[in-house]
This record gives structure tokens, C-alpha cells and sequence, in this order.
């Protein structure tokens, strides 16, 4: 309930004793936004009353909506469609309220650390490849949830989960081990991340040709594909991992070492950080360990090979595997334990778990097990579930290396950026180092304004081209926007508006300060469904009208001096909420364009 609607709420309350003489409770009175084809600003629901009232639905709204008029000053005037009471708000509150805003350095946001502990996991990535265009949808996303939940309040903590051990990491190791001749990260002139990559994909052709060969001497396709030599020596590799075979491990350490130096960089340059790192090869033993408790309390079984298993059909779920049966650990495993060590550390009231919709059944089984194990605090794990990103070009497949590179896509973003601006020619005045400082900032911020305008729950198309365009729904004109807006600033410089004398507003301010005063409202909304989405395009509905303010609506040419100084001081205000709005979404904004 925002402002308004609790002074209204209490007004109403006193209305309905006045001439109803009744209590009304909080179901009785209703109240929300007056929809855009009727005038006014906030609506009263009226049919919940007419028991109270014995009267028509007409005729109720139309009494309480006298007594508003007559009794409550924020209330200039009312009208009423059917059993609908829609109240107009005074300027002279709007006025108020755009001072409050202006004096208010942290508008729309609540507290700092005045709720509840959250932990948040994104990226999370595999040590065989390379992050790609999959990634930086979960990157974004995590990051933004994590600044939301803190505009929310939240004492947020991020982490990542890397997965650096296992089957799939096996399979670059065996192939580097195979085909690699010695080359290194130094000797090729690649990223760590991008060579060990190059590996996973060489394995799966290897793969592949063994699988025909087999296939082609006479056995099937589904045992071909489980006794191919390479696959069996990569399996072989694992449980010499588990082993501790120090052969192994060292190579494991030297290969996961140039992954890691290849991802510091690539974070860098998406601008994501993380609070807390946690590593498979870490976690993965404590989550065997709490499984052959579970095995020995009876909350698990055995199957003939050996194999633990959990039985979750009571729970609408089936069968789930926790342990193999030569002993090595699946990925619920390690999930387990990491979750285990988390709660032991931070002790959040929830875990939210950002990772793709193909993992959904996974986390309903994760949370399912940790409390059939006993740990009632695992009805906080909740699983953000995003959609896939699609290209023009079709799906991506890492192992087939058709995916599309994370680096490889922000350096194309940033050198689209440089191609439009240079187009449009503003920057002479700035040094190159200014120049490519802003070309990766409206490169990136049209990158992760794209990604993020979509309901996270849903599947996507990305296309580069359309997300860099600085006119529509895109953060370049967001950015183009916010830097228009700091000329302003800087031509008029230092101002103070005596709001007490102005006592009329144009219809395109009334619509742009209506609309600011929605922004906690829709701050708090985008937290609690997790939802980017909800910022970005309340934030691009902002900027259009801003704009149209903009080109409607005199500022420097204005006669009236105060309005004039208002004028700058509402180009301030929407400033300041644009500015918070993109910091939430992880995107800078540029103070020239």
C-alpha cells in the first residue's frame, strides 16, 4: 500500500462510520489504480460496502464519494461508473510529493540490511568450456535479483557453486591428455576457459567416430555408446580422481587453473562479482557422507550394483539416484553438501537457486531429500527458473561447439556501440579512453537490458542488432535518456525550488510525477517475484514519458522562474530513479552520449 492509498484507506474508514456507522475491516475497503480510460487516480471498490450501506452500488460510491470530497483534502474531485468510486487526487499533493522525491537520496528503496538473509546462486558454471550467451542470461539475472533483493532490504549474499569435477571435466582432461601435445594457454595465445573448451569438443567428435566404428562392426547404437574407449577412459579418470590419483589431480589442478583465470576475466567484463565462491570438489565428500547417513537411517536404499537411492513417489516425485554404484558422486551429491555447508555459514531464510527451467525437477528433489534427511530449514530453497536464449541462427550445443562465446558476444556488443555512436558523432570532445569506457557502457547496457526486459520465466530470442538500436524499448535509449538529462543538470547548475509557489501543473508533469510515485511500489514488486523485468520496463515506460515532457513542455525558455527551476528539478528527480533502476539491473549509465 503506497501513500495515497493509506491516507485514503483511513479516510474511507471514517467515511463509511460517518454514514454507515460501521468498522470496516481491511477486506472491505478496496482500493487500487484507476484504470486508464476512466479519469481519476485511485479507485474504490464499492461492492463489498453495499451490505454495510443498503443501498444501490451507484448510490453508495456517490455518498462516500461527497463525503470524500467534503472531508479529506488530498480528494479535489470524484466521479463514479457503476460500482466504481474514482477519486482524483489534488495537485497540490502531487507538488508535495515531488519535493519529498527531490530531497530524498534513496527513494523507492527500503533500509539497508532491514529484512530477512537471502543467499542467491548464479552462474555456477562447469570447468570445460567457456561461458556462453546461456550464461550471461543467468549472470545477469543473478546479479539483478541480488541488487533487487537488497533495494527490498535484503542482506543478500551471492555465490557460485563451480563445478570442477566430474564426468563432463573428465572428458576435457582425457582429450587434452590425448590431443594436446603440451599446448597451453600461453603457447596458443588463447583463454584458459576457451582451450580447455576446445577439448570438450574434441572429445565428443572422438566420441562420435567411435560410436560409428562400433556401430559399424555390428553392435548397437545404445551399447556402442557406453563401451566407446574414450568414454570408458574418462570414466576410468573419474574414479582415479576420486581416488586421489595424484597424476590425475594435478592435471586436474593445471587444466582448472587456466579455466579460472579465463573466468576472472570474463566476469570482469560482464560486471558480475560474487560474495562467496564454493567448489564441487569441496563439497561433494560431505554430501556422500550425509547420503550413507540417510542410507543408514533408512531415508535411502540400495540397488543390486550398489547404487543409493532415495524413493520421493510418497511426494509426488519417483526414485532419485544419489550415489553410483562404483561409489562416485552425481550432481544431487554435491548439491546436498554445499547446501548443508551454506546453511551452517549464513543461516539464510532462503536459498534461491538461479539456473535454467531444464534443471526444475532437480531442485524440487534437492529441497524434497534435505528434508527427508532431516533439515527442515530446506523449505527456503527455491529455484529461480529462467528460460533459454535463442538465436536467429537456432540452438546452441556446447559439445558441439555451436555456441555462441560470452567474450566473443560483449566485443561484438561494444563494437556495434562504437559503429553507432561515431554514426551519430556527439563524442569529439571526449578522449579515446572516455570513448571506449563508453562504448563497453552502452554495449553491455544494451546487452543486459535486452536479456532482462523479458519475464525471466520465459524462453527468448536474442538479437545484437536490435537490443544496440537507441530508439524503443532498449538500454541505449534508457542510457541516451539519462545523459540527455545531465545536460540539463549541467547548463542550469545549482537550483532551489520553492514548491509552496507553484500551484499548477501541466498535464505531462502530472503524468511523469504519477508515475514516479509508482516506483517503490514497483521496486517492491520486482522483489518479491524476482523479476528484472518489472523494473526495466517500468523504467523504459519512464523515459518515454520523460521524453515527452521533454519536447512538450519549455524548460530554460520558461518565463516563469520557478517553474523553470521545477522543471529542472523534476529532470533531476527522474535522473536519480533512471540512474537506481539500471544500477539494479547491473548497467551504468553514461553522463554524456
Amino acid at each position: 500500500m503506497n501513500k495515497i492509498e493509506t491516507i485514503l484507506y483511513s479516510s474511507v474508514k471514517k467515511a463509511l462510520l460517518a454514514l454507515y456507522s460501521i468498522e470496516a475491516d481491511v477486506k472491505l475497503v478496496q482500493l487500487q489504480k484507476t484504470r486508464k480510460d476512466f479519469e481519476g487516480d485511485i479507485t474504490l471498490v464499492v461492492f463489498p460496502l453495499l451490505r454495510a450501506s443498503k443501498k444501490s452500488p451507484e448510490q453508495t460510491a456517490e455518498e462516500i464519494g461527497s463525503w470524500m470530497e467534503q472531508n479529506e483534502p488530498m480528494v479535489k474531485g470524484f466521479n463514479v461508473v457503476k460500482g466504481f468510486l474514482n477519486l482524483e487526487i489534488h495537485q497540490s499533493y502531487w507538488i508535495q510529493f515531488l519535493a519529498e522525491v527531490s530531497a530524498d537520496q534513496n527513494f523507492g528503496f527500503a533500509v539497508p540490511n532491514s529484512s530477512t538473509p537471502i543467499m542467491v546462486e548464479y552462474s555456477s558454471p562447469n570447468t570445460n568450456k567457456p561461458l556462453h550467451l546461456g550464461h550471461l542470461r543467468n549472470n545477469f539475472l543473478g546479479y539483478s535479483v541480488s541488487e533487487l533483493l537488497k533495494a527490498n532490504g535484503h542482506v543478500v549474499t551471492k555465490v557460485q557453486i563451480i563445478n570442477d569435477r566430474g564426468i563432463h571435466i573428465c572428458k576435457s582432461m582425457i582429450a587434452w591428455e590425448k590431443f594436446g601435445n603440451g599446448e597451453t594457454p600461453q603457447s596458443t595465445g588463447l583463454k584458459g576457459d576457451k582451450l580447455v573448451g576446445n577439448y570438450y569438443v574434441k572429445f565428443d567428435q572422438v566420441y562420435k567416430e567411435q560410436i560409428a566404428a562400433l556401430i559399424a562392426e555390428g553392435k548397437d547404437e545404445e551399447e556402442a555408446k557406453k563401451v566407446a574407449p574414450i568414454l570408458l577412459e574418462a570414466q576410468e579418470m573419474l574414479v582415479k580422481w576420486e581416488n586421489n590419483d595424484s597424476a590425475v589431480r594435478a592435471l586436474w589442478k593445471k587444466m582448472n587453473g587456466w579455466v579460472y583465470n579465463g573466468f576472472e576475466s570474463t566476469y570482469k567484463t560482464m560486471g558480475v562479482d560474487f560474495d562467496k565462491l564454493y567448489y564441487e570438489s569441496e563439497t561433494f565428500l560431505l554430501g556422500k557422507d550425509e547420503v550413507l547417513k540417510g542410507l543408514k537411517a533408512g531415508k535411502a536404499f540400495n540397488k543390486e550394483n550398489g547404487s543409493v537411492w532415495i524413493d520421493l513417489c510418497n511426494q509426488g516425485l519417483d526414485n532419485k539416484l544419489l550415489l553410483r554404484g562404483d561409489g562416485t558422486s552425481v550432481y544431487m551429491t554435491q548439491d546436498i553438501g554445499t547446501a548443508i555447508i551454506r546453511h551452517n555459514e549464513f543461516n539464510c531464510e532462503k536459498y534461491l537457486y538461479v539456473v535454467g527451467n531444464e534443471q526444475d525437477y532437480h531442485f524440487q528433489v534437492l529441497g524434497k531429500v534435505l528434508q527427508e534427511f532431516g533439515h527442515d530449514w530446506a523449505s527456503g530453497i527455491q529455484h529461480l527458473s529462467y528460460g533459454m536464449v535463442d538465436l536467429p541462427t537456432g540452438k546452441m550445443k556446447s559439445r558441439e561447439g555451436t555456441v555462441v562465446d560470452a567474450d566473443d558476444l560483449m566485443l561484438e556488443m561494444k563494437t556495434t556501440a562504437q559503429e553507432i555512436s561515431e554514426e551519430l558523432g556527439k563524442l569529439e570532445s571526449l578522449s579515446k579512453e572516455s570513448k571506449d569506457q563508453l562504448y563497453h557502457q552502452i554495449g553491455m547496457g544494451a546487452l543486459k537490458y535486452y536479456i532482462l526486459k523479458v519475464d525471466p520465466k520465459k524462453r527468448m530470442l536474442f538479437d545484437p542488432k536490435e537490443s544496440v538500436d537507441f530508439a524503443g524499448n532498449t538500454g541505449p535509449f534508457i542510457q541516451y535518456t539519462y545523459a540527455r538529462i545531465q545536460s540539463i543538470l549541467r547548463k542550469a547548475g545549482e537550483v532551489h525550488v520553492d514548491f509552496n509557489a507553484i500551484s499548477e501543473l501541466t498535464s505531462y508533469e502530472m503524468d511523469l510525477i504519477k508515475w514516479m510515485h509508482d516506483f517503490p511500489e514497483t521496486v517492491k514488486l520486482a522483489g518479491e517475484n524476482y523479476s528484472p523485468a518489472i523494473i526495466a520496463n517500468y523504467t523504459y515506460d519512464l523515459v518515454k514519458l520523460y521524453n515527452s515532457f521533454y519536447q512538450n513542455v519549455s524548460i530554460f525558455n520558461e518565463k516563469n522562474e520557478v517553474l523553470k527551476l521545477m522543471r529542472v528539478q523534476l529532470s533531476a528527480a527522474v535522473g536519480d530513479i533512471i540512474k537506481r533502476s539500471m544500477y539494479v539491473l547491473g548497467i551504468s549509465v553514461p553522463e554524456q552520449m
